[in-house]
């Protein structure tokens, strides 16, 4: 099978009353990991790149990696950049064979981010690329995103009708009280989704696939791992797992989870060398870290996403 855009993706999620999962990749592990799982729960997927992923693995390798993935798994693949701010990433990224591209023109005003997004929109569709817009401004830091709490916005559902009209996407991310990192709400407070935004927003576009960022759940093994072996976030607060099926059985077809990947990684790594400290063969702990990677995605995409068997 090649490498498929989200467009057929989306319609059966909305639809089907469940979300595809759009899991961030930086390495062969973390790519394994995830599209093993897939595989055995024959789901499909989304490959998501953000800018920093490029710089750090190099477009062309992570490409190949990812069309190994595609001969091994046989599954429908989107290839998709997360979080592209400039008219010339989306480009690169479309002619090295992404099949979906991101535009966040969120931090501009509504109009430019409408102008760049449409210039983004008309170069994709002509080369038969799909691409995900951005109303609202998700609070918290994740590689190149920075977006304080005094910056942060909730979409207004007022816009988004004119913007996809305008514009032309094929899915937008809003805002709704997620946000980007393992911190994603203060100590002591009860986590919310603003489900009436995204109630008015499905009422407002009909159909429409919706995409939620900064939906890590923070699953708390993970943290506790990290913590008990030499880590120190106490505080790491994520999405409840059951708001993000709630979401995914309304309007939201794509959720994206990025640091779950990095605390499933990271804690099994610390504890690999706290219980061997004297091993030093990467394949020794990157084994293991594969293999939480895996479990931890198999439980995404039944209990959160509900994709498995949607392939």
């Amino acid at each position: 099978m090649a490498l498929v855009t989200s467009t057929e993706m989306f319609k059966k999620a909305y639809e089907g009353g469940y979300a595809i999962g759009a899991f961030n990749v930086n390495n062969m592990e973390i790519i394994q990991g995830i599209t093993e799982a897939a595989k055995e729960e024959q789901a499909p997927l989304i490959l998501q790149v953000s800018s920093g992923a490029r710089k750090y693995a190099n477009h062309t390798y992570l490409m190949k990696l990812i069309e190994a993935a595609v001969i091994e798994t046989d599954l429908p693949i989107c290839v998709h950049l997360d979080h592209g701010d400039t008219f010339e990433l989306c480009k690169s990224c479309i002619d090295g064979g992404f099949t979906s591209v991101m535009i966040d023109g969120s931090h501009h005003s509504f109009e430019d981010n409408i102008a760049l997004t449409r210039q983004v929109v008309e170069y994709a569709h002509d080369h038969g690329v799909v691409v995900e817009g951005e109303l609202g401004r998700l609070e918290g830091v994740e590689d190149d995103v920075n977006v304080s709490a005094e910056d942060a916005s909730y979409t207004n559902p007022e816009q988004v009708q004119e913007f996809v009209e305008r514009t032309g996407v094929d899915s937008l991310a809003i805002a709704i009280g997620t946000s980007h990192g393992a911190y994603k709400f203060k100590p002591g407070t009860k986590p919310q989704l603003r489900f009436d935004i995204l109630e008015e927003v499905e009422k407002r576009l009909p159909g429409f696939p919706i995409v939620l960022h900064g939906a890590s759940s923070v699953m708390p093994e993970f943290v506790d791992m990290i913590n008990k072996y030499g880590g120190s976030m106490p505080d790491a607060i994520g999405v409840p797992e059951d708001m993000l099926r709630r979401a995914a059985s309304m309007a939201v077809c794509k959720i994206n989870i990025d640091s779950d990947l990095r605390l499933a990684m990271t804690g099994t790594i610390r504890r690999y060398f706290a219980e061997n400290p004297s091993h030093f063969d990467p394949r020794q702990y990157l084994k293991p870290a594969r293999a939480a990677i895996k479990e931890m995605v198999r439980h995404k995409l039944i209990h959160v996403l509900g994709c498995n068997g949607k392939a």
